[in-house]
């Protein structure tokens, strides 16, 4: 289930960077999947990866803020 906005809003710095190492090391168990043909759902790589994606957004919204003020 995808990261909804809300709870992005939500997470503090930390919770985010843990979130996001998380979601990368499971990216990498479904690649290895992947590979030895033992992935059920095709979607789920893209599925983290825009998790990903969301997270990294988040975090360097707030860098920007912070520069800003």
């Amino acid at each position: 289930m995808p990261i909804k906005k809300t709870e992005l809003h939500k997470m503090s710095d930390a919770e985010i960077a843990e979130e996001s190492e998380r979601l990368r090391s499971k990216l990498f168990e479904l690649r290895q999947q992947a590979v030895t043909e033992k992935l059920e759902n095709n979607r789920e790589p893209g599925n983290i990866r825009r998790d990903i994606a969301r997270l990294l957004t988040e975090r360097r919204s707030r860098e920007l803020k912070k520069e800003g003020a």
